[in-house]
């Protein structure tokens, strides 16, 4: 095995954990300033309790980011569900609210200003992503991807976490009776390189948009897999998947898109996949009650902010599968606050669909 593919097999040293948080929940914070400040958020809600649709149309903001600003306030202890209406706690009641003795709305008032506010408050109205992480650019991610400066160093950004990440989504992954894997929007083909590096039996195709399809074929030549892992061009959102592969891939790429696109894209998949056929997500999951994890919680703004999607629940997924008709769903933890869920199209029977070392961690190697 060559130093390159080699080094795909390898777990990092320490555990990354805590450095992607710092960057995935940049914005959190100035969520709970703009909510404190200019919606005067948490006065409101304790005056008016209400649900999720509610709050978005009493409030003239959009389902989505409304959603994402509920589960971060769940996770920080900021709001509680009571049925399906949302309560502050006891903690935003002395705090948060206005006419408390203790409220710290003045404390937060000085960032109102901050470009990452005006940006969120921008989001919850419109509901529509801005430009990527406050930069000059003010086009939307999916746009700015289009040209091949962003597109390269948006994608040498997700290699360098997909370096961490991917081999141990390859470890855990049980692919036995498995030949052919597509890495759907698999970006540099990280994961893809991770896994063929892994299980020897698999090839892997990695489906792009230009121009980071060509982006992906100078990392992929670079780590030694051209001969095991190929690039096919192509978009998503047109026409069917490619047929002819008996796992599908979802890397990090599902949290960029709102729920309508999600299922219609696992229903691309359900119909590519032959029987028996396995679908991957590996992503930043929501737990099943959409109370946190607070970190996921976090990041899920940022998607928020920057994408058209967010960090979805547990729940949420395997409702997704199973109406697109997916069975056999399972769930399992893995590296750094990600996880995976995997699915079967019925029909032919496979081995089992992940490895059992649950206790596997960023440490062990």
């Amino acid at each position: 095995m060559s130093t390159e593919i080699e080094e795909l097999t390898r777990l990092p040293k320490n555990d990354p954990t805590e450095l992607f948080r710092y960057r995935d929940g940049i914005y959190a914070p100035e969520l709970v300033a703009a909510a404190v400040t200019e919606l005067d958020f948490f006065s409101w809600l304790a005056k008016s309790p209400a649900d999720g649709k509610a709050i978005s149309v009493l409030r003239g903001l959009a389902e989505r980011p409304v959603d994402v600003m509920l589960t971060l306030f769940r996770a920080m202890g900021l709001v509680e569900k009571r049925g399906e209406v949302f309560h502050p706690t006891e903690t935003a009641r002395e705090f948060l609210v206005r006419d408390s003795p203790r409220f710290l709305g003045p404390y937060y008032s000085s960032f109102l200003g901050r470009p990452g506010c005006r940006e969120l408050l921008a989001a919850l109205r419109s509901g529509k992503p801005g430009g990527w992480a406050s930069g000059e650019d003010e086009r939307p991610w999916a746009q700015s991807m289009e040209h091949d400066a962003f597109a390269q160093q948006f994608t040498s950004a997700m290699d360098s976490r997909g370096l961490n990440l991917g081999p141990v989504l390859a470890r855990r992954l049980e692919l036995k009776g498995r030949t052919h894997l597509l890495d759907i929007a698999g970006g540099s083909g990280i994961y893809a390189c991770c896994i063929v590096a892994a299980h020897s039996q698999i090839k892997a195709t990695v489906f792009e948009k230009p121009p980071v399809d060509r982006v992906a074929r100078g990392c992929i030549a670079s780590r030694g897999c051209s001969g095991r892992v190929e690039v096919s061009a192509g978009d998503i959102f047109d026409g069917p998947l490619p047929s002819g592969f008996d796992v599908h891939l979802w890397s990090n790429a599902l949290h960029d898109w709102n729920e309508p696109a999600v299922r219609a894209l696992l229903e691309k998949s359900f119909a590519a996949l032959p029987p028996g056929g396995l679908v991957v997500i590996h992503d930043a999951h929501i737990n099943r009650e959409k109370t946190g994890p607070l970190s996921t919680a976090a990041y899920s703004v940022f998607l928020m902010v920057t994408t058209e999607g967010k960090c979805y629940s547990i729940g949420e997924m395997e409702g997704f599968l199973d109406d697109a008709g997916f069975g056999n769903i399972q769930y399992y933890s893995s590296a750094a606050d990600h996880s995976v869920i995997t699915a079967r199209k019925p029909g032919r029977q496979v081995p089992l669909v992940l490895a059992a070392n649950e206790s596997e961690s960023l440490e062990s190697g």
